[in-house]
């Protein structure tokens, strides 16, 4: 039977009820959604319930740096001061800006060869379409190459998760081709695709659960969601207009 890693909160939000009592150990996660869907959002709820719950996190932000990514999740109610203290959670920040750095270009490897962030039960990469952008053998690779480069990147994964660990990765599809993307929706465990749409002034989120393995209670195929500062991440029983 395989043991999860609860998303915590349970007595502030639903977050963790709505996804089945939370993330099954040895899985990789892809969360997808395009800029400002509220990948980031999803992501930061994760990590700062698994943290509460005991559980090792290792947060990667391509946007942001570590004062950022204090003051985002305070603004949601999610105070990581003392996690970040108490080595519960590790949070990098990815800069991906290295066109001009030689060795330091290689992303995808540098990620690999961190030692020190696979040592957390569960690693956020968000996101790692902008590691993907941004890496030469990835980028400027021919189709068959690209795959090649992906392929690698899965083996990775799953000699990951067969340490029991989970892999939580956010992608934009829109800034990736869609081929490319294959490779890492065939390998997700669980596979969520953040959808929104504007209803007046309202943007209304809502998660397509297009895969769920391993899940301790039943999930729901679609999930609605809102994020709203000085209360975090919240589930709504609606669906997208």
């Amino acid at each position: 039977m395989t043991d999860h890693y609860s998303l915590g909160l349970t007595e502030t939000d639903r977050v963790n009820n709505a996804f089945g009592g939370g993330l099954p150990e040895g899985s990789v996660v892809l969360i997808e959604g395009e800029d400002g869907a509220g990948k980031s959002a999803l992501s930061q709820r994760f990590s700062y319930g698994m943290a509460s719950e005991g559980t090792y996190v290792t947060y990667i932000s391509t946007e942001l740096e570590s004062w950022e990514f204090v003051q985002q999740m305070h603004s949601l109610s999610y105070d990581v001061v003392d996690f970040l203290l108490d080595e519960q959670l590790l949070f990098l920040h990815a800069n991906v800006d290295t066109h001009s750095r030689g060795a330091e270009r290689q992303l995808l490897a540098r990620l690999a060869d961190a030692q020190t962030l696979w040592r957390a039960d569960v690693v956020f990469v968000d996101t790692l379409s902008a590691l993907l952008r941004n890496d030469p053998n990835f980028e400027a690779a021919d189709p068959e190459d690209a795959d090649h480069v992906l392929q690698r990147l899965v083996t990775f994964l799953r000699q990951v998760t067969l340490q029991e660990k989970t892999v939580v990765l956010t992608i934009d599809p829109t800034s990736v081709a869609d081929d490319a993307l294959r490779p890492l929706r065939n390998v997700a465990d669980i596979y969520l695709d953040i959808e929104t749409a504007a209803v007046g002034q309202e943007i209304r989120r809502q998660i397509r659960v297009r895969r769920f393995q391993n899940m301790k209670n039943p999930v729901d195929d679609s999930i609605g969601f809102n994020v709203q500062q000085g209360r975090g991440l919240s589930i709504v029983s609606r669906t997208v207009a």
